[in-house]
């Protein structure tokens, strides 16, 4: 039930994937030299191992509770709250100005990994209050960054995200919360009154105040999204200096007792009992939802992210146990002592998959990370719209195949422990329940597919789409050229049939979004899954291309590098090939289910 960060491959990938030397060179990323990397990812292990990792099982057995409005967290969760404030990691990625560090996202999403994989409860906390300080960012005035930004980046405060409604789920346009000006106060105020449910964090007595982003409606508002606007809501009001003061008209009615992720309050939360909270706009009236986006982008990529740490969390569970328990004969000496299970094959095979899926879903996340930096910083314009427009693109993909894979690494991990998997006392059953939640929460992974398919892809007639699977292709080729072989020759050419799968199911998908948009939206799920396969064999193939260029020199780690090697071997001739299946699913799959008759179901 330990956790060690596998601060090996993180740095592996961040500077043979994600191009971390590159970003050294962007204006303002110059301090982040891999010596420098290298000590935060160090130092950020220690915090993760050795004091938030311990909480993950005390947290699971002791939630929040909720006491007269105040929901109070397990005093050991307020400690290590304080340590990660005190030691500046809430500002690792934020701009210097209001107190930042300024390292790149990529290096940022690295160290979110660690705390998300010691205890993704605690992690969602700062996951949260990252995405709010976005937003603010982007869209909040000059005087609203300068009382709100400092204190959310140092986690002094800390944010939250309320859309959810009990009648707008998915469907944010429905939601019904008010906000009304209050000319009387002089300040701009708005008066919100409403509910919202389901939000992570919404009160907790962590940090000295917490910072609403409520999604409610002006009077004459027009109907549906069109009229949503953004407000920031605090839980206790402030002075012009940002000094928490009153109370505002807010609190929390009651906490939601859910099958995972324990030790985060879930809570449901109202807004204006007597006169209403106040809250003030954040950028323009009726453009809360454009406003909000760039908070679920974030969020998005940060949920991603969360997959990939609970299939790390999962992965070293069950190969701890496979190591440990001694359980059957080897099966090529049948006479002989009993061996661990880690020797039988299909228990191999299992720990295989898990490694392989996980490291493929880390190097496409950092990737992805890479190209918001880019995206920002290149002095290039080119070079920042490519960025963007691959962040565009493979967001939605990050989000839903990296958390399926999460949950499913995590299932499998339950699996490998056998009937001690069953058993709560072992971890791996918490660790498939707080793993469950990631394809629901920041928009289901079937609404991040119909994205990836309408948005994404359909919208530019497959222009995204097509451009990214020339980067597969010579991902393909560099591999077979790198080196004599089979590892290399069957990674390149897997890959390359695989890319032929996507490119085919694309076509489709675009020749037909017009015409018949039922047919591609039933699709749309195995389409996203065909195309988050193909991204994670790109990684893998760019992975083996650098370790067999690597390997030429003596002074490397050449047993970690050989298993990087193997992982990708194992991705290539295991799992590529359902590429061709899935790409069949998605042009032939959908009629059923687009045009059956519900009163069959």
């Amino acid at each position: 039930m330990t956790y060690t960060p596998p601060i090996a491959d993180m740095r592996f990938v961040l500077s043979s994937l994600a191009g971390l030397d590159e970003l050294n060179e962007l204006p303002g990323f110059e301090d982040a030299t891999p010596d420098l990397v290298d000590q935060v990812l160090d130092e950020a292990g220690k915090l993760a191992a050795n004091v938030i990792a311990p909480l993950n099982a005390f947290g699971d057995r002791n939630p929040p509770i909720l006491e007269n409005g105040v929901v109070r967290m397990p005093q050991s969760f307020k400690d290590a709250y304080g340590q990660y404030r005190d030691g500046g990691w809430n500002a690792v990625p934020f701009d210097p100005e209001f107190g930042g560090q300024g390292l790149p996202w990529a290096v940022g999403m690295a160290v979110q990994e660690m705390w998300q994989s010691a205890c993704v409860s605690f992690s969602l906390c700062p996951l949260l209050n990252q995405g709010a300080v976005e937003a603010l960012e982007a869209h909040a005035s000059a005087e609203q960054k300068a009382v709100l930004l400092p204190k959310l980046i140092t986690g002094e405060w800390t944010g939250t995200m309320n859309l959810t409604e009990p009648q707008a789920g998915s469907d944010v346009g429905a939601v019904r919360t008010k906000a009304v000006p209050d000319p009387g106060r002089g300040d701009g105020a708005y008066r919100i009154t409403g509910q919202k449910i389901y939000i992570t964090y919404g009160e907790h007595d962590l940090a000295e105040n917490i910072i609403h982003l409520v999604l409610a409606r002006t009077p004459d508002a027009p109907a549906g999204t069109r009229g949503i606007s953004l407000f920031a809501v605090p839980k206790y009001l402030t002075n012009g200096a940002g000094v928490p003061g009153q109370r505002n008209d807010l609190r929390c009615v009651s906490l939601e007792h859910k099958m995972g992720i324990h030790a985060s309050p879930t809570c449901v939360m109202a807004f204006g009992d007597t006169d209403g909270a106040i809250g003030y706009l954040i950028g323009e009236e009726n453009q809360g939802m454009r406003h909000m986006f760039t908070m679920m982008n974030n969020a998005r990529l940060s949920v991603g992210l969360q997959g990939v740490a609970m299939a790390e969390r999962a992965y070293q569970a069950a190969l701890a146990y496979a190591r440990d328990r001694v359980q059957g004969k080897a099966i090529n000496d049948p006479a002989g002592a009993s061996v661990p299970i880690i020797r039988h094959p299909d228990v191999r095979r299992m720990l295989l998959e898990m490694k392989a899926q996980t490291e493929a879903a880390r190097a496409l996340t950092y990737f992805v990370g890479a190209h918001v930096d880019l995206a920002r910083r290149h002095p290039e314009a080119d070079r920042r719209r490519n960025a963007q427009l691959l962040v565009d693109l493979l967001t939605p993909v990050v989000k839903a195949w990296s958390t399926d894979l999460g949950f499913e690494v995590a299932s499998t991990g339950v699996q490998v422990h056998g009937g001690m998997g069953y058993v709560e006392e072992t971890g791996a059953a918490q660790h498939l329940r707080d793993a469950r939640i990631a394809p629901i929460y920041e928009g289901t992974n079937g609404i991040q597919a119909m994205d990836l398919v309408f948005r994404k892809v359909a919208r530019d007639g497959g222009d995204a789409a097509r451009g990214f699977l020339s980067l597969v292709r010579q991902a393909g080729v560099d591999a077979m050229a790198s080196a004599p072989g089979d590892d290399c020759a069957l990674i390149g050419r897997r890959l390359g049939e695989a890319a032929e799968a996507l490119d085919s199911a694309t076509g489709w998908l675009v020749s037909k979004a017009k015409t018949d948009p039922a047919e591609v939206a039933a699709g749309a799920a195995p389409y996203l899954r065909l195309f988050g396969l193909v991204a994670g064999g790109f990684m893998m193939a760019r992975s083996a291309t650098e370790v067999i260029e690597s390997l030429r020199s003596p002074a490397v780690d050449h047993r970690f590098l050989e298993g990087k090697l193997l992982t990708a071997r194992y991705f290539a001739e295991q799992l590529l090939p359902q590429a061709g299946g899935l790409a069949t699913v998605v042009t032939e799959g959908g009629v059923t289910a687009a045009t059956i008759d519900e009163a069959l179901l």
